[in-house]
């Protein structure tokens, strides 16, 4: 068919962005030709979504542990998923300026679970909520984490408002955050819970990249070694360890030797070089250290022919 052929296609040649919003519109498609089946077979709705809801039940979550994934790729609702899906094409386009698709992912999953934790926590250990039994679905958290990592990093990026004409990042995203605190209040309190998880991944996201930290790597490299065993490839431990310059280890006699498979010292990595160029676009080149400076000619000078 040519229609799920051309679907296919886009999918394939997009960008990772544009992947995230397919899997997200599958999903709530899906769940919706799930529920009308349900429906001609007398099954409550209720039980097939709570196959995909995040529980606050620890021991249904311990037997549905996939859950803390298909959670934050799940919708039901037709507003719900708009919105969180016109949020994350808008926010994400300018994180992906400043940052590689491998990033996005990273932070989409980590503002999901940061997202499940808060909620979790809040659910079986304040007084106040543990009584009951909840349930967790959408991906705000995720999306959430995106806006407030683009925010930290670059809080005076303009964006124009209908109505409003051109505003800060920042004010977008301390506005969303105060949507949520003042919510708590009302009967959708554990959205707004893990709206806050996801809020503060992607604060911590973006004030370790300003320090050179991407927290997203070690999960990027299990994710990629996960990838390569279904290509064939054999499973590599992720290295968690942070990079630091000037790492050597001593041989006998007191003589600095490097270490075995260690890069050259003057070359740059790609972590780095994605670092370093981001920090450009939203600061500008005067805003490096004079060692982001080195390095951004070492890695200029290596790619000439």
């Amino acid at each position: 068919m040519a229609f799920i052929d051309d679907i296919k296609r886009s999918y394939l040649q997009g960008s990772m962005l544009l992947r995230l919003i397919f899997i997200n519109i599958g999903v709530f498609l899906l769940l919706h030709l799930l529920a009308l089946g349900a429906l001609l077979f007398n099954v409550p709705g209720d039980q097939m979504l709570q196959w995909v809801e995040l529980s606050s039940d620890l021991g249904l979550l311990l037997r549905r542990p996939w859950t803390l994934v298909t959670y934050m790729f799940a919708h039901y609702g037709m507003l719900h998923i708009l919105f969180n899906m016109l949020w994350l094409y808008w926010l994400g386009r300018i994180f992906m300026e400043f940052f590689s698709p491998k990033q996005l992912t990273g932070v989409y999953l980590l503002g999901g679970w940061g997202g499940a934790l808060l909620f979790l926590l809040a659910y079986n250990l304040l007084p106040h909520l543990a009584m009951g039994h909840y349930f967790l679905i959408g991906a705000s958290a995720s999306v959430i984490a995106i806006v407030v990592a683009t925010a930290v990093y670059t809080p005076n990026y303009k964006i124009g408002l209908l109505f409003l004409g051109e505003v800060s990042l920042k004010w977008v995203a301390i506005v969303t955050v105060a949507i949520d605190l003042l919510s708590m209040e009302g009967g959708n309190l554990g959205s707004s819970i893990a709206h806050i998880g996801g809020a503060i991944v992607g604060a911590i996201y973006a004030l370790r990249i300003r320090a050179g930290h991407d927290i997203t790597r070690p999960l990027n490299a299990a994710i990629d070694g996960i990838v390569g065993m279904f290509n064939g490839r054999s499973f590599k431990m992720p290295d968690f360890k942070s990079k630091r310059a000037g790492n050597t280890t001593h041989a006998k006699g007191g003589a600095q030797q490097a270490p075995r498979g260690a890069r050259p010292a003057d070359t740059v990595s790609e972590e780095e070089l994605d670092i370093i160029l981001g920090k450009i676009k939203a600061a500008g080149y005067d805003a490096l250290t004079d060692e982001e400076k080195d390095k951004l000619f070492k890695a200029s000078r290596r790619r000439q022919p």
